[in-house]
């Protein structure tokens, strides 16, 4: 029996995903839940299991390629099938059609171009192979399509070959390649596919661009207090429960705190009902910048975690983001996003909301700056702060209001280290 395996719906609103790596070839055997391929989807990498055991006869997609969910990924023989016969690969030229046409791509004057490979339809002479079940009109479109009658399974009465056996045994065509330049009126270029979480990433920010009317309100806070808290405790706090205390847990919590205070920054909206759906949790998102892209795994409940428990979570999804290997449940259920580009040199910015969300909260890096305090100029301890909001869900002045206790909270960090208490 030969399984026509598609490409399975994972769930969580996923449509499609990218082939990373297959780990099987044509010709494999292959058991029932053996990992067939690597399939990156909505910023993680799952495992495709076979459905069945048998002999892999057709795989339909190549590395790189974008696969829609119900495509078919493989085609898996029975016990004791044989692998179908490969597809014919030829580069640049393609084979001779049934009808003697050769098709063929031209290149731009002499400049060098990208060749792409270019995948045929098998065009070997029919078999005559008498023995065959099968009625003169299925005998001359297997002809027609150039196809091997006597390969073909038969499914008809008696084992006959039915029109719908061989239109189903031809191999899936590719799209004819395209050959591009790679060069354009000034020299050279380089072009760099937009693949996998680059292209995921570009996705979700154009929906987020289209849907959100988004204004950015700018503040600093005096985070002095925190810098001396952080360094008195740092040390011992890693010597004695091995946890790496950073910035981001008392900001994550400062933030819940002022959430708590201004709830609409913590919702969504449904443009179906018109609505705006404020969230009775707290789910901060942390956006972790990779090497080709950004992952924004999602801190749960984060107003019932201390600032140690909190610091242990981050740095775990933090390692499981760069590795690829984080489970795609710790992606789901934000409800506000933090970005630190502060981490990489940045001040101020534009971070773009988080789709459905409505706001995302940016930190720069922490800067030494004159302040006047009591008449007389001091340096402090300065974090950039960059809010940015769907002005749908909210007014400047809510936002201002939430930045300036977000500020009162980052300046009183002492209040941080007592465990939170969940209340009604």
């Amino acid at each position: 029996m030969v399984t026509d395996f598609k490409f399975p719906d994972l769930g969580e609103g996923i449509t499609e995903g990218e082939i990373k790596k297959w780990l099987v070839k044509e010709g494999d055997k292959v058991a029932q839940d053996q990992t067939l391929a690597e399939v990156e989807t909505d910023k993680a990498v799952v495992e495709i299991p076979s459905p069945v055991a048998g002999t892999v006869q057709r795989l339909d997609h190549e590395e790189g390629d974008i696969v829609k969910v119900g495509e078919t990924l493989a085609i898996i023989g029975g016990e004791g099938e044989g692998a179908a016969p490969p597809e014919v690969r030829k580069e640049v030229e393609a084979a001779p059609s049934p009808e003697g046409r050769r098709e063929s791509f031209s290149v731009v004057g002499d400049l060098p171009t990208e060749e792409v490979m270019v995948s045929s339809r098998q065009t070997s002479a029919p078999s005559a192979a008498k023995d065959v079940q099968a009625t003169p009109a299925v005998r001359r479109i297997a002809r027609e399509l150039g196809i091997d009658i006597s390969s073909v399974k038969g499914t008809g009465p008696d084992g006959r070959v039915l029109e719908s056996d061989v239109r189903s045994s031809r191999p899936a065509e590719r799209p004819k390649a395209k050959v591009v330049p790679k060069f354009d009126f000034y020299g050279f270029v380089e072009r760099i596919p937009i693949k996998g979480i680059r292209r995921t990433t570009a996705k979700h920010m154009i929906e987020s661009q289209e849907r959100v009317a988004a204004v950015t309100a700018m503040d600093d806070a005096d985070i002095t207090d925190l810098v001396t808290l952080r360094e008195k405790i740092k040390e011992r706090v890693l010597k004695e429960k091995g946890i790496k205390v950073t910035y981001m847990p008392f900001i994550i919590t400062a933030v819940v705190q002022a959430l708590k205070d201004h709830p609409l920054l913590n919702s969504s909206i449904d443009d179906e009902n018109q609505q705006i759906v404020v969230r009775k949790y707290f789910n901060i998102g942390i956006a972790v910048a990779i090497d080709d892209g950004l992952i924004v795994p999602v801190v749960k409940a984060a107003d019932q975690k201390s600032i140690f428990e909190l610091a242990e979570e981050i740095l775990s999804l933090s390692e499981l983001s760069k590795t690829r290997k984080i489970d795609m449940a710790d992606l789901k259920g934000g409800t506000f996003t933090i970005t630190n580009y502060g981490a990489f040199g940045g001040t101020y910015g534009t971070p773009i909301v988080n789709y459905p969300e409505v706001a995302i909260l940016g930190t720069g890096r922490v800067m030494d700056a004159p302040v006047v305090i009591n008449g007389e100029i001091r340096i402090r301890k300065i974090l950039p702060l960059s809010l940015t909001f769907d002005h749908r869900a909210l007014d400047g002045a809510e936002a201002a209001k939430f930045l300036s206790d977000l500020k009162k909270h980052l300046e009183s960090p002492e209040m941080m280290l007592f465990p939170p208490t969940v209340t009604d």
